[in-house]
């Protein structure tokens, strides 16, 4: 290999000494090496493939993608350049983390009412974060509409939610999705202070400061407790990714990133014109 610019999927261009493997990024975001797999086959993370076997990775590109604040603490290493293992590679941009013991459903119960912020427990961790924007916001109140328009003639008695709604998956994930579908059969789950168990649908619309927690850590969370479907809706980069549980494993099951609507094979009948749910006022 030479020492010039090569291209990285998605048209970004690095540098091959910036480079790392599969094993060096998956220390980096303290992720196993089979996820980062995941992620190249999907091409939820820009990569350089060397050849048919052999995949590289720039992380500073990798942790721009996902929305992961690069910056080092005081006195730590020099700025744009991540470190293995370091809690600078992995710390978001803008939600506060509250990580000095793990919380629980009680916990949240207890904590303040605060207009400007929500709060969610990942994996007994507490996460901060302020309200999203008004796109964000357009964006999912439309996607609301047609996800109930679709569903009330196939499924009257489910029933579609947004946010702010809690979801407990169990006592140390409390989480608020922006759309979650809960099936007729499931209804007993619907309690009157939240929704006590697995949704079929979950659908995270991705803020400016969630794109590694709603890609990576809500992910994680909602495959391994057994969410069938999962959709990423990003309005900033105008894509929908929806996963589907195969396995115990989400698989891309259909995308938007390039057609002009969106439609699944699991739900037959809808689909989503795209240049509307993007479209703003002018």
């Amino acid at each position: 290999m030479s020492n010039g610019i090569l291209s990285l999927k998605g048209g970004a261009a690095v540098r091959e000494r910036n480079l790392a493997t599969a094993k060096e990024l998956a220390d980096m975001l303290k992720l196993s090496v089979e996820t980062i797999w995941r992620y190249t086959r999907n091409s939820e993370i820009p990569y350089v493939q060397l050849s048919n076997r052999q995949y590289r990775y720039d992380p500073q590109e990798v942790l721009r993608h996902l929305g992961i604040d690069q910056s080092p603490e005081p006195g730590g290493e020099q700025a744009g350049q991540p470190v293995a293992g370091s809690a600078a590679t992995v710390r978001e941009a803008r939600p506060e983390y509250i990580t000095d013991r793990v919380y629980t459903y009680e916990d949240y119960l207890k904590l303040p009412d605060e207009e400007c912020y929500h709060y969610e427990i990942l994996d007994g961790v507490l996460v901060k974060e302020p309200a999203p924007y008004v796109h964000h916001q357009r964006v999912s109140r439309r996607l609301q509409r047609l996800l109930e328009d679709y569903f009330v003639q196939r499924d009257p008695e489910g029933e579609v939610f947004n946010a702010p709604i809690d979801v407990t998956l169990s006592d140390t994930n409390v989480i608020q999705p922006d759309l979650v579908y809960v099936p007729g059969r499931q209804k007993e789950i619907i309690k009157e202070e939240r929704i006590d168990g697995t949704p079929y649908l979950v659908v995270e619309v991705v803020s400016k400061w969630t794109r590694a927690k709603d890609r990576v850590r809500k992910r994680s969370i909602y495959e391994r407790v057994g969410v069938p479907h999962y959709w990423v809706v990003d309005p900033f980069d105008e894509t929908i990714e929806a996963y589907a549980l195969q396995s115990d494993r989400y698989i891309l099951k259909s995308s938007s990133l390039d057609a002009g609507e969106f439609t699944h094979p699991d739900f037959p009948g809808f689909s989503v014109e795209l240049k509307a749910l993007w479209r703003r006022p002018e």
